[in-house]
């Protein structure tokens, strides 16, 4: 990694980089984002945070402790909050129960604006087509805001 993107190596976090993707004929993109794994309860958990310098990436760190300091009930939280946008009516318990078991979180994203984006994936494959996610999106203060469908 050059100095133009220099490795931030967190204590909690590990290492978070510069994304970059390397097309076929050998061009390489740079993302606007900082990326990096943890593991958590034997899974790994992608790390997006929205910068494009190591100074911006820093400045988003604490607010992905405090994310995954909170994990434990913000994954329920989340997705509740998915069966619930996307049922008609109120959902069932049962509902909630399978989703809780089926909806895996896989990414947490970081913006400047305080935003985190908890990205899930259907891991049964029964919830949503295969290339579509559900995305819970909190605001700065924690609370759910919007819950999407991306692609």
């Amino acid at each position: 990694m050059s100095n133009e993107h220099p490795i931030i190596d967190d204590r909690e976090l590990g290492m978070l980089t510069r994304a970059t993707t390397e097309l076929s004929d050998g061009t390489v993109l740079t993302h606007d984002w900082y990326a990096g794994t943890v593991t958590l309860d034997d899974a790994d958990l992608e790390l997006m945070l929205e910068a494009t310098t190591a100074d911006e990436a820093r400045a988003l760190i604490p607010r992905i402790r405090e994310t995954l300091s909170a994990l434990a009930g913000l994954r329920r939280l989340a997705t509740d909050a998915v069966v619930t946008a996307f049922s008609q009516g109120s959902p069932e318990p049962a509902e909630l129960d399978a989703a809780a078991t089926d909806l895996a979180l896989e990414t947490i994203e970081a913006s400047e604006d305080g935003t985190i984006v908890l990205h899930l994936t259907d891991t049964c494959g029964a919830h949503f087509p295969e290339g579509y996610w559900p995305a819970v999106h909190l605001g700065p203060d924690g609370q759910i805001t919007q819950v999407t469908v991306e692609s």
